[in-house]
């Protein structure tokens, strides 16, 4: 691999981190907030063990990433996400 063709790699390897742990914040639902806390442990949990084996194994971030991604979807986002209230101008 090319030294931009790495950097490429490694960039799409932060990405699919990134897009796994930025998920929205839960509503105030009880049930929502634990959702979304088990959501978040699962994929931090499999991001850590992906990275881990690569390191120890392929070392390809592309492979990674690819299996970040996978993990990622099916571990999708269940709870109702927390929408901010928007109030008019006249009401203050």
């Amino acid at each position: 691999m090319n030294e931009r063709t790495m950097k490429a790699a490694y960039a799409d390897l932060l990405t699919a981190i990134v897009d796994a742990l930025d998920v929205p914040l839960p509503s105030l639902a009880e049930t929502d907030e634990h959702a979304y806390h088990q959501l978040l442990e699962h994929r931090a949990g499999y991001v850590r063990s992906v990275l881990r084996a690569n390191l120890s194994h392929s070392r390809d971030p592309w492979l990674a990433a690819t299996q970040i991604r996978e993990l990622s979807a099916e571990y999708p986002i269940t709870y109702t996400p927390f929408e901010h209230a928007i109030t008019s101008g006249s009401d203050r």
